[in-house]
């Protein structure tokens, strides 16, 4: 990648970035520096992966080339205020900002980071906003992302590579990005609440916990292979193992009866709902 990457929050996903570039061979661990004002955390960083750290991020957006901002959503004005107000603040060479904090949309970082800056260094400050989500932990995660107007195909390109690191990518326009969040950003979790339900059916049927979770897991890893392999369509699949009568059908009519699908339809539009409150 061939420049300095500064990543301002060492939390989960601050973390599972770095490690996704130095496991992929995309960045190497003395390109990279995490800002954070957890001290515990940067020594475990420093130590695990041989990153270098820092409590200032002002000096680390002014040194690195990639400034990832992987802060919560309600810390991100006060870092942003930071950055664009510390003493002799200007973007004199081209610097890829990429933002990961949902429901924070472009124009809001605009409004703080390119407030002090002339037209010329606006144009040398792009801004990518993407939505990973958890399962970039184990290098299987799926993000939307989205570039400001001064994104050239370069900095798309590298941000891009950043992400695939961690999973797969695909580009949306920011008026998506709400439904994104929606979709894979929350999307683990609806996932584990179905994990947490078959476990505990497993529970009432008998089995031990262990039991119960290794059937569990098993089958949905197993399913979403499939899935992956057959390239058929989820309807198709579940029909083919449903058989008239059968207990499949026994349990999805209960699903059925009970409007299971809708409600999870109306669980994800929710989320995306609760995307656009945090953006205001």
């Amino acid at each position: 990648m061939n420049s300095r990457i500064g990543i301002i929050g060492a939390g989960n996903m601050g973390e599972a970035i770095a490690a996704a570039l130095i496991r992929s061979g995309a960045a190497n661990a003395g390109d990279i520096t995490l800002a954070d004002m957890d001290d515990s955390r940067l020594q475990h960083l420093e130590t695990t992966y041989g990153v270098s750290t820092t409590g200032d991020n002002t000096g680390l957006f002014s040194s690195s080339r990639v400034v990832i901002l992987a802060v919560k959503p309600q810390q991100m004005g006060q870092v942003l205020n930071e950055l664009s107000g510390h003493i002799g603040y200007r973007i004199e060479t081209r610097k890829l900002v990429i933002s990961i904090a949902a429901g924070i949309r472009i124009r809001q970082i605009e409004e703080t980071l390119y407030g002090p800056l002339d037209d010329p260094m606006r144009a040398n400050l792009p801004i990518v906003r993407v939505m990973p989500n958890t399962p970039a932990l184990v290098l299987e995660g799926m993000s939307g992302m989205s570039p400001n107007r001064h994104a050239r195909d370069d900095d798309m390109h590298q941000a891009r590579r950043i992400f695939e690191a961690m999973g797969a990518v695909i580009e949306f326009e920011e008026n998506q990005m709400d439904a994104v969040t929606a979709m894979s950003g929350s999307g683990p979790a609806y996932l584990f609440y179905l994990a947490e339900a078959m476990i505990a059916a497993g529970l009432r049927m008998g089995f031990s916990r262990e039991e119960s979770a290794a059937l569990t897991l098993g089958t949905l890893k197993g399913a979403v292979r499939l899935m992956e392999e057959h390239r058929e369509p989820p309807e198709s699949l579940r029909r083919k193992v449903t058989s008239p009568g059968g207990t499949t059908a026994a349990a999805t009519g209960v699903l059925d009866d009970r409007n299971v699908r809708q409600h999870i339809v109306d669980a994800i539009l929710a989320a995306r709902e609760r995307s656009r409150d945090l953006s205001t």
